[in-house]
């Protein structure tokens, strides 16, 4: 896809959310942003734990209020109000980046998004994310999130890309190219692992283990030269191998009492 083209792609969706926001006014798109959580955080008991633990709907608000002080020219009010808001909410959002209905930031602590950032509807963010650059330049230098996507804790997007729709990020990966729709991506830098599921959920706990994949690798291959130099040699290491195998059985058994 050429540069002009993905430039497009943005500025249609950007267009789009800007067009769908002002068929409602700021205070009906407040009141839907204090729904949003009774959807995605089950731990929500009561509405008046709203005003007081969920830092993520109040850094949603106040964005809401400076994106529209930002986009008709009080870009100094604006940035102010969003300092304000970042001491409280301890989350940082530019008032220039544009935010899509029913956007939900669980518990928001440590969260970044910069200024040219397109987020569509119905997207899930968690804690420590961040929708950063990796340019200096002037023009769309942050990335795009599309419908009903999910990243997960501690991500970093970067740069001007696109996570498309039902698409979904791992927790504490790294994340510089573009996502397809309906994948989930994960590692450092990530990957993607899954690809046109039909709305797939993001399970932290179903992720895989990339690192326990290549530990099992390198076992397996040294297990193999180790044959083969034993044949070639006649070397007979069976004694040190025996208390080897110990070891690696006590290591297998604190693992597995650690995942319990």
């Amino acid at each position: 896809m050429s540069e002009i083209n993905e430039q497009t792609i943005h500025e249609k969706i950007k267009t789009h959310i800007l067009n769908e926001q002002k068929k409602i006014s700021l205070w009906e798109q407040i009141k839907e942003d204090f729904t949003v959580p009774k959807l995605n955080d089950p731990a929500l008991e009561s509405s008046f734990e709203l005003f007081f633990n969920y830092p993520g709907v109040w850094a949603i608000m106040n964005h809401r209020i400076a994106n529209r002080l930002y986009n008709r020219g009080w870009t100094k009010t604006a940035r102010a109000l969003v300092g304000i808001s970042s001491l409280f909410t301890k989350t940082d959002i530019h008032p220039a980046a544009t935010i899509g209905r029913r956007v939900f930031i669980d518990h928001a602590i440590g969260v970044v998004i910069g200024a040219t950032t397109v987020i569509e509807d119905d997207v899930l963010i968690y804690q420590g994310v961040t929708l950063g650059g990796v340019s200096l330049d002037k023009g769309k230098r942050h990335p795009t999130i599309r419908k009903n996507a999910v990243i997960g804790s501690g991500a970093k997007v970067l740069g001007n890309i696109i996570i498309d729709r039902n698409s979904k990020v791992g927790a504490n990966s790294v994340v510089v190219c573009d996502v397809p729709k309906n994948s989930t991506a994960v590692g450092v830098p990530a990957k993607i692992i899954k690809k046109d599921k039909k709305n797939c959920k993001l399970a932290h706990d179903d992720l895989p283990d990339i690192n326990k994949e290549m530990f099992k690798y390198l076992i397996e291959r040294i297990h193999i030269l180790e044959e083969v130099l034993k044949e070639q040699d006649g070397i007979d290491v069976s004694d040190k191998d025996k208390r080897l195998e110990e070891d690696y059985n006590k290591f297998i058994n604190a693992m597995n009492s650690i995942k319990k």
